[in-house]
């Protein structure tokens, strides 16, 4: 039939009522969650109900993306089904007494980009078993190649002096063939779970143990009042790493370029570089692995 989601046998489509089961309250650890055939990002579906005051635990996954964003107003977009696309929706800023959460400062929102990283590891070699590292701050490599990426954005507060929500996006080419991989403007490859050899490549339970361990991190990371030190998350994302340790090549917001090596991550997530001169830490920046 034509437009029907079974016509790929190979890409059949998510069902809402099972991930509901699965991972919304009381059974799960989520608020709510939506999943669409098609929208134009899920960030923005997030964010755009963070403003109209939905509460923390809103999860939208959509079966295609028309206009998903990848850091610097980049575009990521996939055919049906071939992809998570999925975002979710944080408030870190307000205490939650009944779960034990204090409210985490601003100064530690930097770590949630790169928490929603060292999640998706766990779930990628769980289920696809496949050796993925991240490139700081968190894109997804397999091989040297990039088989994901993550978002955060944050929304401003609708009264002064409230905490800003989180939205946290993750896009993962799961089944895309090698016609169908997005180029790169930095020259890095770009991959696919199933182009990468996974032995799994089954969406719902990738997307399940992708937004379990988002989950399971989230209430360490909160219950430890935003610490990623005390929680065990910095030792988790070094652990996970693919860029410490090298040589870089950073490529900075405003334009300018640094060189150097990669040398650690410090307590508030920053990229410790150490050129030729000085030390750097950076909040943000495009990193290319050199070889």
């Amino acid at each position: 039939m034509p437009g029907s989601p079974y016509t790929d046998l190979d890409r059949p489509p998510l069902s809402a009522a099972r991930l509901r089961r699965a991972l919304v309250a009381p059974h799960g650890p989520w608020a709510r969650l939506d999943l669409r055939a098609e929208t134009g990002s899920t960030n923005a579906d997030v964010a755009e109900a963070a403003r109209a005051g939905e509460p923390e635990g809103l999860v939208v996954v959509a079966e295609r993306q028309t206009a998903g964003r990848g850091r610097r107003g980049r575009t990521w977009q996939s055919p049906p089904r071939a992809g998570i696309a999925t975002s979710v929706l944080l408030r870190p800023g307000v205490a939650v007494p009944e779960r034990g959460w204090p409210a985490a400062p601003a100064t530690g929102y930097g770590w949630l980009p790169l928490l929603a990283g060292v999640a998706l590891v766990e779930a990628v070699a769980r289920l696809a078993e496949l050796d993925a590292s991240l490139k700081w701050p968190n894109d997804l490599l397999v091989d040297e190649a990039k088989c994901a990426g993550i978002l955060a954005e944050a929304v401003p507060p609708a009264r002064a002096g409230a905490a800003p929500a989180i939205v946290l996006g993750v896009g993962l080419n799961v089944t895309l063939r090698a016609d169908e991989l997005p180029e790169n403007p930095n020259g890095l490859p770009a991959t696919s779970l199933q182009l990468a050899g996974a032995t799994a490549t089954d969406r719902d339970p990738l997307l399940r143990a992708l937004l379990r361990s988002l989950a399971e991190w989230y209430d360490r990371w909160r219950s430890a009042g935003g610490n990623a030190v005390a929680c065990g998350l910095r030792d988790a994302y070094l652990a996970s790493c693919g860029t410490v340790g090298r040589q870089v090549r950073v490529l900075l917001p405003g334009g300018d370029e640094l060189t150097g090596t990669a040398t650690g991550v410090d307590a508030d997530g920053h990229l410790l570089l150490a050129t030729a001169t000085e030390e750097h830490r950076l909040t943000a920046g495009d990193v290319l692995h050199l070889r």
